[in-house]
């Protein structure tokens, strides 16, 4: 049965075909009489699903000259009711109330026209014809506008569900854009950073290495340490990005994490930074709070961008010095230098201590800070040298 039905539905003209056939009977009338008005009635049927409308103005105009010409009715006025439902299921409602009140006065005239007056039983007579002739169509045309509302609301249903499909990709594709701009921040900050320090060790160790073997040994020792740190960071966003819980089934057997840095481990991070020759100071006013996580570590990448942008870009002998502001409408971030602040290259005048390579550090810079409401400020000091702020305007907890 439900191959049956598939194949009707991929076949509706031969299944409308079949149903004018089930229609040709001519009833009461004599056959040759009726069979004009039998073709002009049941023709139709096969186009209505295409032709609604022109189908059942086809059939009423055969059907009116029918109850003319006729003194009987015939089986192809079943045709009526197929075509009105059809107007009724694919037509608006507008439409298909026109064509009830059409086929109602029709009912009506033939009644009239063929119901045989007795004086004793016409009022009993003209009810129950009536009721034979206009119930039929009442229920086609409300079998047929409960089609056509049911498949509304079924097409709204798709509608609404490709929508809703549509809208889960494009967030999906928006929340992937967003986490490649975190992890390649995440990446820039401590590649950046570490490969800097390990330059700078490195150009220690090439210049001591004859006139102190110790120092050079030392400056080596710094790069390897600092090394492994870049590979322990890097293997910890890296292992982030797998799906081990995908793979493997079990949440537990996912990468192990650390916690992101912060506002606690400036000190070691300048502690780096010394090590690798850029003296460098922290200062705090105000009072401190407690920072939230994401904030927090928005201001310590700020600090390590702005660190490893000095050690690149401000030249030797450079000092640098950072201070944190708390106050009642946020966090200030301050990183200044004495280096050579804004620099003449081919390419035009360049900001020494924000630039490196690609420009991204900048950019990380602003996205983090920006992601939070806050802004971040570069450019030479009026008095030589280079400063970054960056203001984050939180909602500090109690001390």
């Amino acid at each position: 049965m439900p191959g049956l039905y598939a194949w009707l539905r991929r076949n509706p003209r031969l299944a409308d075909g079949a149903l004018a056939l089930l229609l040709i009977y001519p009833g009461g009338g004599r056959l040759l009489i009726a069979l004009p008005f039998t073709l002009g009635m049941v023709v139709p049927v096969v186009f209505r699903r295409r032709y609604p409308v022109a189908a059942f103005a086809a059939v009423i105009v055969a059907g009116a000259l029918q109850v003319l010409l006729l003194r009987r009715p015939i089986g192809a006025d079943l045709a009526v009711l197929v075509v009105l439902y059809t107007l009724a299921a694919s037509r608006p409602r507008r439409i298909s109330l026109r064509g009830l009140a059409i086929c109602l006065a029709g009912a009506a005239t033939a009644i009239w026209r063929w119901h045989p007056v007795h004086p004793v039983d016409g009022l009993y007579t003209v009810g129950v014809e009536t009721a034979l002739f206009g119930g039929p169509v009442l229920l086609a045309w409300l079998l047929g506008d409960s089609v056509r509302w049911r498949r509304g609301y079924y097409q709204a249903l798709e509608e609404k569900a490709a929508r809703l499909e549509r809208e889960r990709d494009a967030q999906a594709q928006v929340a992937a854009a967003a986490e490649r701009a975190r992890i390649a921040r995440e990446i820039h900050d401590v590649v950046a950073h570490n490969v800097s320090v390990m330059v700078v060790q490195a150009d220690g160790a090439a210049f001591a290495l004859d006139a102190s073997p110790q120092r050079a040994a030392d400056a080596l020792a710094a790069i390897s340490a600092t090394g492994r740190r870049a590979l322990a960071e890097m293997r910890s966003l890296l292992g982030v990005l797998r799906d081990q819980a995908g793979r493997d089934g079990d949440l537990a057997a996912g990468p192990e994490l650390a916690p992101q840095p912060g506002i606690d481990e400036l000190s070691e991070l300048l502690g780096q930074a010394r090590a690798a020759g850029l003296p460098v100071s922290l200062t705090v006013s105000g009072v401190p709070r407690p920072v939230p996580q994401g904030e927090a570590l928005a201001v310590y990448r700020v600090v390590q961008e702005s660190l490893t942008n000095v050690r690149k870009h401000a030249g030797p002998g450079v000092t640098a010095t950072v201070s944190l502001g708390y106050a009642e409408e946020g966090l200030v971030i301050r990183v200044t230098d004495d280096g050579r602040g804004a620099v003449i290259s081919d390419s035009g005048l360049t900001d020494s201590g924000v630039t490196d390579g690609g420009g991204h550090g900048l950019a990380g810079m602003r996205e983090r800070i920006e992601l939070y409401g806050g802004s971040v400020r570069t450019g030479s000091r009026p008095g030589g040298g280079y400063e970054v702020v960056a203001r984050l305007p939180l909602a500090l907890e109690p001390a």
